[in-house]
């Protein structure tokens, strides 16, 4: 998981269309569109597969974003895992600008099969085809 410090800048300004997080740039701002239910918390490692409770852990996303990652991992990850056709799981949030909110989620399970998948979010993320 990339430090938030580390990250490297995407497009910014207003989108083309859909939603518009640029002007979330932090914590504070995510936390008080948590406290409104615009927002909601996205653990990047999942308990089920050893993640801890830690802000490096902890995204904020559009409510129902965290319901797609959890049913991706639990639906689709978890039985390759268990049938051992991959060991190895990163979840990588990809930002737009200087907002906290990433407009896409890249999650890739390998070893000694792969699977890939993106959840797009917002921004030109919401151009790509989503699986």
């Amino acid at each position: 998981m990339m430090p938030f410090w580390k990250r490297k800048p995407k497009p910014t300004g207003p989108p083309m269309h859909g939603p518009d997080f640029s002007s979330v740039d932090s914590r504070e701002k995510a936390i008080a569109m948590v406290d409104e239910g615009t927002l909601e918390t996205l653990w990047l490692m999942p308990p089920e597969f050893g993640g801890v409770d830690d802000p490096l852990n902890v995204l904020y996303v559009p409510r129902g974003i965290a319901e797609v990652k959890r049913r991706t991992d639990l639906n689709i990850v978890a039985p390759l895992m268990r049938s051992g056709d991959v060991q190895n799981y990163t979840a990588t949030p990809e930002y737009r600008g200087n907002s906290l909110i990433p407009m896409a989620l890249n999650i890739s399970v390998t070893d000694p099969k792969e699977y890939r998948t993106q959840i797009v979010i917002w921004g030109e993320a919401l151009d790509r085809k989503s699986n």
